[in-house]
């Protein structure tokens, strides 16, 4: 028997018309840029977990194994009778290790992409019975607001995949702020965290000889003309994923090939040839700075996890 899911629609009182406002502000800035978060609507998604699945994509299965081998570690600093947040929590695959180690009461998937996050929290339903499962939908990068059911519980929020990356330095110190205000007193941070590396290793990450990640950055503009009817050719547009060495970031784009414009509702944006839309960072830390930024948040280290290349970290922060 599949156990029910409890949904909380977080979207209320948020604007119904967000993506089609944020699209037109980021067309219309200089230069042009949208947030990443807009890359998941369900197809988005789905692309995602493909490219998760890519040789090059080391950041996935780096991660898992870290969590695989820290598992008991990490459920005897959480303790027991704990509520687990995952934001951002796709297909739920990670938190499957944490679910069998940590044994919590409560789990709570946050995601922006409502029908994925219903699919995984079904599954997760399904899987763990002795688990009460909810899923709240709605944008965790505009702050985390647990349910009233479940704000008194000690909680351990999971943010997996290094997308705290997404963030430049300065928005992930406030984002970080946030959620400890937002958590409850005692609650702690499960967070993954890419480290820098040498370039080329970090570009064909976001660069797969298999095309998904290019799909993936070309399905924003399929997004705008599904659901805001725009004007756009997908083929006068190239995926292109740099590493900036000076900002510590992988940065995608989408390229115009040539002078052109996108179309939408009447509105004309034009791009020159040559010219890109920034559609995404990806921050790399080394462990210091992350460190850092982490105590100016408010939070101090209680353990820090490694594999054995030092690609990829994962760090348990606790309320100062």
């Amino acid at each position: 028997m599949i156990t029910a899911v409890h949904v909380h629609d977080q979207h209320v009182g948020q604007a119904p018309d967000a993506f089609r406002d944020d699209v037109i502000a980021g067309l219309r800035a200089s230069p042009k840029a949208l947030s990443p978060k807009h890359f998941y609507d369900a197809r988005g998604s789905r692309l995602f977990e493909a490219i998760c699945a890519q040789p090059e994509y080391y950041l996935t299965r780096t991660e898992e194994g870290i969590l695989a081998a820290a598992a008991d570690e990490i459920a005897a600093l959480v303790g027991p009778d704990t509520l687990l947040v995952e934001l951002g929590s796709g297909a739920s695959r990670k938190v499957r290790r944490l679910l069998e180690a940590l044994r919590p009461s409560r789990y709570l998937g946050v995601d922006i992409s409502r029908d994925f996050l219903l699919q995984s929290t079904r599954r997760l339903a399904a899987d763990y019975p002795w688990l009460e499962v909810h899923a709240a939908w709605g944008d965790f990068s505009a702050g985390v607001r647990l349910p009233p059911s479940l704000a008194e519980r000690r909680a351990v929020a999971f943010f997996p995949g290094s997308s705290i990356g997404n963030f430049t330095p300065a928005e992930a110190e406030a984002f970080l702020a946030r959620l400890r205000r937002a958590l409850p007193t005692g609650s702690g941070v499960l967070i993954g965290v890419d480290l820098v590396k040498e370039r080329d290793r970090l570009e064909a990450a976001y660069n797969d000889a298999a095309g998904v990640t290019a799909a993936f950055n070309l399905n924003l503009l399929s997004r705008m003309r599904r659901e805001l009817g725009a004007e756009v050719d997908l083929e006068a547009f190239d995926h292109r994923a740099v590493f900036h060495e000076a900002a510590s970031r992988i940065e995608m784009h989408l390229v115009s090939r040539r002078r052109q414009a996108i179309v939408i509702e009447e509105r004309r944006f034009a791009f020159e040839a040559g010219e890109t839309l920034h559609t995404e960072n990806s921050c790399k830390y080394r462990l210091e700075d992350f460190q850092a930024l982490a105590a100016r948040a408010g939070y101090r280290s209680g353990a820090v996890w490694l594999d054995d290349q030092a690609l990829f970290s994962v760090h348990y922060l606790v309320d100062r």
